[in-house]
């Protein structure tokens, strides 16, 4: 088959599956099979090999199955970067995107600040602030042992220095820090039902489920942040307001709330007393 019959068969299965965009889902996935970049299948009309035409069609039943095109893929972008990612971690999403302006924001005035991203995952927010501010020394650590081993990996792919630890928050860590960030589970259990099928069906729980993480982190943080130092959250959409007022509860100063790029407030921060 010709690479445009491919597609056109690619993307009516994948509709009729449910996928929410079945063409450019189509394409990401031969463009993956074919290594190719995504325009360069419209300058080809050529017959497809055999072999990439098979591994193309296994990658769109796993589409079609629902499986998160990223974790299909094998791997995602993220500002600068191309992480790998599978379900052992979230897949990393614009709105984190939104959260490291912030946190680049926050340190533009540090030459070699000390941060800690508490809940790595994949790599994504703590490779985004060292490739982006080279003079950030960055700690991340995660609960999850397979978490970690996503970013290990993610670490020494792109070779940028991260220092990795396995624990529960703070645990493991030795302050003080410029800033503490994290993106940490904030759905609501009884949300989950109204998650898409992506979603709810294949990405990890532990770091989906809101356990109380986003308090205990704004709680604790205070003790490790130097005098002005900072807090950078993303929070549930909705949520914002009552993330920045329990922040100032607490005591931290200059709280503000950040939109994503649809609108929405989805980041807080404040700093520490000083």
């Amino acid at each position: 088959m010709t690479v445009r019959d491919l597609l056109v068969d690619a993307t009516g299965e994948l509709e009729r599956a449910g996928v929410p965009s079945p063409r450019v889902d189509a394409e990401w996935l031969l463009a993956h099979a074919l290594g190719v970049s995504r325009s360069q299948l419209y300058t080809n009309g050529a017959e497809a090999p055999a072999e990439k035409a098979r591994l193309f069609r296994e990658l769109v039943a796993r589409r079609a199955r629902r499986e998160p095109l990223a974790y299909v893929l094998g791997e995602w972008g993220f500002r600068r970067l191309t992480l790998r990612v599978d379900p052992r971690v979230l897949i990393p999403r614009p709105e984190t995107e939104v959260l490291v302006e912030r946190c680049l924001a926050l340190l533009a005035d540090v030459a070699e600040p000390r941060v800690l991203d508490i809940g790595v995952g994949s790599g994504a927010i703590a490779l985004a602030i060292v490739d982006e501010h080279p003079g950030a020394r960055v700690v991340a650590t995660d609960s999850s042992v397979d978490a970690l081993a996503v970013a290990a990996e993610n670490v020494a792919r792109i070779g940028l220095p991260v220092e990795l630890v396995q624990g529960e928050l703070f645990a493991g860590v030795e302050g003080p820090f410029d800033l503490v960030v994290s993106n940490p589970p904030y759905v609501a259990l009884a949300e989950v039902g109204s998650l898409p099928t992506e979603v709810a069906g294949h990405e990890p729980r532990a770091a989906l489920i809101d356990s109380g993480e986003t308090d205990a982190i704004a709680e604790q943080a205070l003790a490790s942040l130097v005098p002005g130092g900072s807090l950078a959250l993303e929070v549930a959409d909705g949520k914002a307001q009552v993330v920045a007022q329990r922040l100032r509860g607490l005591g931290y100063e200059e709280v503000t709330i950040g939109e994503d790029l649809a609108g929405r407030e989805r980041v807080v921060d404040g700093r520490a007393p000083g």
